[in-house]
C-alpha cells in the first residue's frame, strides 16, 4: 500500500508541469487515469469485471459532476440536499454495480474512491505550502 501511495504521490507530482503547461490549464484526463488505475487496482479487478464495471463507473461519474456541478452553481446551495443527492446517486449505482462486480467490491470501490479523492486533496494541499502565494522574485 506505501508503494502504491509513493507512486500515486510521485506521479502526481510529475503531472504539475505539465498542467502548468497545458492550453486549458487542467489536468483532468491524467487524474481520470490515476484514478482508473488506482480503483482497477484496489479492487483487483479481472479483465471481465472491468470490461463491465467502467461503462457503469463512467455514468455514476457523470451523475456525480452534474450534482456537483448544479450545486455550486445554485443561487441557494443547501448542503443537506447535496449530500442527499449525492446518497441517492450512490444507492441508485450500488444497484447497478452488481451487475458488474460482487458486494464486497463495490463497498471496496467505495472506499477506495474515498482514499483517490483523500490523496489528491493531500497532494494539492502540500503543493499549496511548497509553492510561494505570488509571482516570482525579480532579477537582479
Amino acid at each position: 500500500m506505501k508503494k502504491l501511495y509513493s507512486v500515486l504521490v510521485l506521479l502526481c507530482w510529475l503531472t504539475l508541469p505539465a498542467r502548468s503547461q497545458s492550453p486549458g490549464g487542467g489536468w483532468g484526463g491524467e487524474l481520470e487515469a490515476l484514478k482508473t488505475s488506482f480503483i482497477t487496482t484496489r479492487l483487483r479487478l479481472t479483465p471481465q469485471e472491468a470490461e463491465k464495471f467502467w461503462p457503469i463507473y463512467n455514468m455514476y461519474d457523470s451523475e456525480v459532476k452534474q450534482a456537483i456541478f448544479n450545486f455550486r452553481h445554485s443561487p441557494h446551495p443547501n448542503e443537506l440536499e447535496r449530500q442527499k443527492t449525492m446518497l441517492a446517486i450512490r444507492e441508485k449505482y450500488a444497484v447497478e454495480f452488481l451487475k458488474a462486480i460482487p458486494p464486497p467490491k463495490i463497498n471496496a470501490f467505495w472506499i477506495a474512491e474515498q482514499d483517490f479523492n483523500r490523496l489528491v486533496l493531500q497532494e494539492m494541499n502540500r503543493r499549496r505550502r511548497i509553492m510561494p502565494a505570488g509571482p516570482p522574485p525579480a532579477g537582479p
